[in-house]
């Protein structure tokens, strides 16, 4: 009986080899498949929700593709045009604006920049953009711009207020409370209003209400205020007289309430005297027209002591001219 051998058949160790690879894959997709169970687990989506985010970040990528195309090739402007073309024929279109709280800003400025461009198709008007734009404009403190439609662009100004008139080398400039320029003045039109000068008083605004508010007898009395050395203030009253308060947050109200209690028991205002120096903690000085040395007192005498006797006491000199000279000169360098 004969046997037939077939050769080339499969050998031991390539059977083994094969086997060998066939369990290193299964065990590579047994870790692969629990690592991806394990993510799709962690996320809190199921796959058909998966599926749609795919689709929709997908899609949305294409409009993004196409939406470049279309600008580079002109599209968004042709569909401007023809946006304004139909607003036109149906009638918005901006024809009137309606500004409103208006008192010191020129009006012409608001519609100049409402109407820039004629014929704009209301769905066009970037309401924002002309609020902004408006809100530079020196007298505008804010703005509120609307569409009234179907012709009428709605726009309600709110204006910055006065505070003072602040005094350059060249001109007058009317400034709010924060130290911002609203518009040059004349001198005749500064007159009547509160005149602040000297560096950096522009910023000072608020200060110096806060200091006047300390003694309100004597605040419209005040007709100009210089911001001296950048620390204190020398008040000037509308009687042409000067006070020079001394500096600080504290002494300064304080000067200023006790020289409104002298002003009231000795009506230092409008008298003999030009000038008041309360920079010493604990003396004032005087100073007479017809003199050029200073008068010493200090608060608590002139306090208690009648009108009539204050004018004598300060015609007679009660301390040294060379104190009060040396006192005057070291202020001034102050």
């Amino acid at each position: 009986m004969s046997q037939t051998i077939k050769r080339g058949g499969k050998s031991v160790r390539r059977t083994a080899a094969r086997e060998g690879k066939a369990r290193q894959v299964r065990a590579a997709r047994a870790r692969t498949g629990s690592a991806m169970d394990a993510v799709m687990n962690w996320i809190p989506f199921s796959e058909a929700q998966l599926h749609r985010i795919f689709l929709a970040a997908i899609l949305g990528l294409a409009v993004v593709l196409a939406w470049m195309v279309a600008s580079f090739a002109g599209v968004p402007a042709m569909a401007q045009q023809q946006l304004a073309a139909i607003s036109h024929d149906a009638g918005y279109e901006v024809r009137r604006v309606e500004v409103t709280g208006t008192k010191n800003l020129n009006e012409l400025k608001v519609y100049q920049l409402a109407l820039a461009d004629n014929h704009r198709a209301m769905p066009l008007v970037d309401i924002h953009a002309l609020r902004e734009k408006l809100i530079e404009l020196p007298w505008v403190e804010d703005a509120r711009v609307s569409r009234q439609l179907p012709d009428t662009l709605a726009i309600d100004i709110v204006e910055r207020k006065p505070a003072a008139v602040l005094r350059k080398a060249d001109k007058y400039v009317l400034i709010d409370a924060t130290g911002h320029e609203l518009q040059a003045v004349s001198a005749a039109r500064a007159k009547g209003k509160l005149v602040i000068g000297g560096p950096g008083a522009g910023q000072q605004v608020e200060a110096l209400n806060t200091l006047l508010d300390a003694a309100p007898a004597l605040k419209p009395q005040v007709a100009e205020a210089e911001w001296v050395g950048n620390r204190r203030w020398n008040l000037t009253f509308k009687t042409g007289q000067v006070l020079a308060l001394p500096q600080g947050d504290r002494a300064a109200p304080k000067a200023l309430m006790t020289f409104a209690r002298l002003d009231g028991v000795n009506r230092l205002l409008g008298g003999k005297v030009t000038a008041f120096d309360m920079r010493a903690p604990d003396r004032i000085y005087f100073r007479l027209a017809n003199r050029t040395d200073q008068v010493e007192l200090p608060p608590a005498a002139a306090a208690a002591r009648p009108a009539a006797k204050t004018a004598s006491a300060a015609d007679a000199p009660k301390s040294k001219s060379d104190e009060a000279k040396s006192t005057d000169k070291q202020g001034d360098a102050n």
